[in-house]
């Protein structure tokens, strides 16, 4: 019986308080979800119950005093809503639904590694700098300490971390040599995963066991690396295959570890000045979104066939078989080779050109190429040729870079300062006004010091370039800093392949050779054909829009109309704008003149205690706290909501 009575008075209720629902909701000016809503609502009820109690006054023997106090009444319930929702929404922003309670659970799992990340980074004595401090004048000996921790803790951070060290360490751009060198040991070889988990994978994502997909199935793993592995396995075709599996969990910890990154490098940028001349938002933006692609493998299977439609003949890629193949499963077509170091001693420098001819290829004519060509991820085939392997991190350039990198690679080669400063200018960002002379001297004595009399220009060369790129604090877009890494990777590659090799000799010849190529007489000549072909139904159209601008300029019909506010998102800011002061205003005015008023003492007399002056004082003033309620309510809404746009 008494669960019926509960169930009758629940429409009564609803009755009650939707009144105070649908006034908060028009008041505040956002959605209120109906759960928070009909809570604040009782909230406001109770709260006006409790002071209505503290002035029992009876209708029958004060009716008008009791009929001014309702209103004050009925406006503290109101505002004790607004009060509870503005609370509500600091404390979770958008509502308490499904969605959001799993986002609460993330937090409270984000807040748990973020705890585990400060203690490592105190362990090795890193905790002043992820406060934003920096030590300035450090000692020689000091930076390599301070590089040595920063390695350590990167390694047992875990897999995120390393990849983050691996990718700082090709920015000598942006960091010390000392730091540069050390970050560069960070390796991503760990423990296999258990065979039972990895096992389950494979089951999720080829639909069955893999006994039942493949013919063989070798359960020990080729390799294990941070992200995934890789086992050997035959098609019931009978060809051989590598199986690339992800390791599992290492999306979900990844994606937890890359929101702390993007957020303590948001924090740091906006309170060290050191952090905002690395730009390191803007590194975190450009990692979370190559870790992103490396956890899928489909990226990876579209990577190797961009990479194969820009290789010559001597490099063998594998095939991808997309039947087999998932976002955590990749199949491949297993090359049978061995290591480079292997190779006999005659082939080593044919192999050691083929490789570099292949990669700056890939970078300067395709704009699609290998960005980690060590050791690991070459192989020398049966047929004498270079296998390359592991898609998970490929570069790509636009027309635009590409045609600033073959500029820049042949202002090197003629030794040009303006030319050279023209190209780098092409292919990094602009942080803010830079002096175009003084860079172009800078490029000069670079170039002087390294193409001069009796000198052969070296590696050491990039280095002066990225010196001359930091001095002036210019910005290395990621594209290009991942051609710099490439280079700087293939570069201790050949090295170990064939001393004595010449890189920068061979680059200097390709470029002549192939980037040159579009420089003669019969390559010009086609070049100014197609510019001319695209140009021409504009030059086609210039005369008759001369004559229109002469002849209204002749007839005194020439006008230029400016439209303030054409856009409707304009209109909308100020408009914005103009609700909020005019609130502010009203807020403001209310509130003086509820306490002149409830200073007062004058007026007529309801109550022994309370004047009708009072009472108007009473409800201006509930009427102000609404109006700085829907202020700060509709501030804290947008920033939250721009807060969730950037994450």
């Amino acid at each position: 019986m008494d669960i019926l009575l509960g169930l009758l008075t629940l429409p009564l209720y609803a009755l009650v308080l939707w009144p105070l629902v649908a006034a908060s909701r028009r008041v505040l000016g956002f959605r209120i979800g109906t759960a928070r809503a009909l809570c604040g609502a009782a909230f406001g009820w109770l709260v006006a119950g409790a002071i209505g109690r503290a002035f029992p006054v009876s209708l029958l023997h004060h009716g008008g005093a009791a009929l001014g106090l309702l209103i004050p009444l009925a406006g503290s319930a109101f505002l004790a809503t607004l009060l509870f929702l503005f609370v509500a929404e600091m404390a979770f922003p958008g509502g308490l639904g499904l969605g959001r309670l799993r986002a609460v659970r993330a937090r409270v799992s984000r807040a748990r590694r973020y705890s585990q990340i400060s203690r490592i980074a105190l362990k090795h004595g890193l905790g002043r700098y992820l406060a934003g401090r920096r030590e300035p004048g450090l000692a020689p000996g000091r930076h390599a300490k301070l590089a040595r921790s920063l390695r350590r803790a990167l390694e047992e951070g875990g897999v995120t971390f390393v990849k983050l060290g691996q990718l700082l360490s090709t920015r000598s751009d942006l960091l010390p040599p000392v730091f540069v060198d050390e970050l560069g040991k960070l390796q991503d070889q760990v423990t296999p995963a258990r065979a039972d988990a990895v096992w389950a994978v494979l089951e999720a994502e080829l639909g069955g066991s893999p006994d039942d997909v493949f013919a063989e199935f070798d359960p020990e793993p080729l390799a294990a690396a941070s992200i995934a592995q890789v086992y050997k396995a035959r098609l019931r075709s009978g060809e051989d295959v590598v199986v690339k599996v992800q390791r599992p969990g290492v999306r979900e910890q990844a994606e937890r570890d890359v929101d702390i990154v993007r957020r303590v490098a948001a924090a740091l940028e906006g309170r060290a000045d050191w952090a905002r001349s690395l730009g390191v938002a803007e590194l975190a933006d450009g990692f979370a979104t190559a870790l992103s692609e490396e956890l899928d493998f489909t990226i990876e299977a579209r990577n190797i066939a961009a990479v194969a439609a820009t290789s010559g003949p001597d490099v063998a890629l594998p095939t991808v078989h997309k039947a087999l193949s998932t976002e955590r499963v990749l199949v491949m077509s297993r090359l049978d080779g061995k290591p480079l170091e292997t190779a006999p001693a005659p082939e080593r420098e044919r192999l050691a050109r083929s490789l570099l001819r292949c990669l700056l290829d890939q970078v300067m004519i395709g704009g699609v190429f290998h960005a980690d060509p060590h050791p690991g991820n070459l192989m020398l085939l049966a047929d004498g040729r270079l296998g390359l392997l592991d898609f998970g991190s490929v570069g790509r350039l636009d027309s635009a870079l590409r045609g600033g990198l073959q500029n820049l690679v042949l202002a090197l080669d003629r030794g040009d300062p303006a030319a050279l400063r023209d190209g780098l200018l092409e292919i990094v960002d602009r942080t803010g006004d830079i002096d175009e002379q003084r860079l172009e001297r800078a490029l000069g004595a670079l170039v002087a010091r390294h193409f001069g009399p009796g000198r052969t220009p070296d590696l050491a060369l990039f280095t002066g370039l990225f010196r001359v790129v930091t001095d002036f604090r210019l910005s290395v877009p990621p594209p290009v800093a991942a051609v710099f890494r490439a280079l700087a990777t293939v570069e201790g590659t050949l090295a170990a392949l064939s001393p004595g090799f010449d890189v920068v000799a061979e680059s200097r010849a390709f470029a002549v050779e192939q980037v040159g190529a579009g420089l003669r007489p019969g390559s010009l000549g086609r070049t100014a054909v197609t510019e001319l072909t695209a140009l021409l139904p504009v030059l086609r159209r210039i005369p008759r829009r001369v004559d229109r601008i002469g002849a209204a300029l002749e007839e005194g019909r020439l006008s230029v109309n400016v439209r303030l506010f054409s856009d409707e998102r304009d209109r909308d800011v100020v408009t914005g704008l103009v609700h909020e002061v005019l609130l502010a205003f009203v807020g403001a005015a209310t509130g003086l003149m509820a306490v002149f008023l409830l200073t007062g003492t004058s007026g007529p007399r309801l109550l022994p205690e309370l004047t009708l002056n009072q009472v108007f004082g009473y409800n201006l003033l509930v009427i102000s706290a609404l109006v700085g309620l829907r202020l700060l309510f509709v501030v804290f809404r947008r920033s939250g909501q721009r807060s969730r746009s950037r994450r």
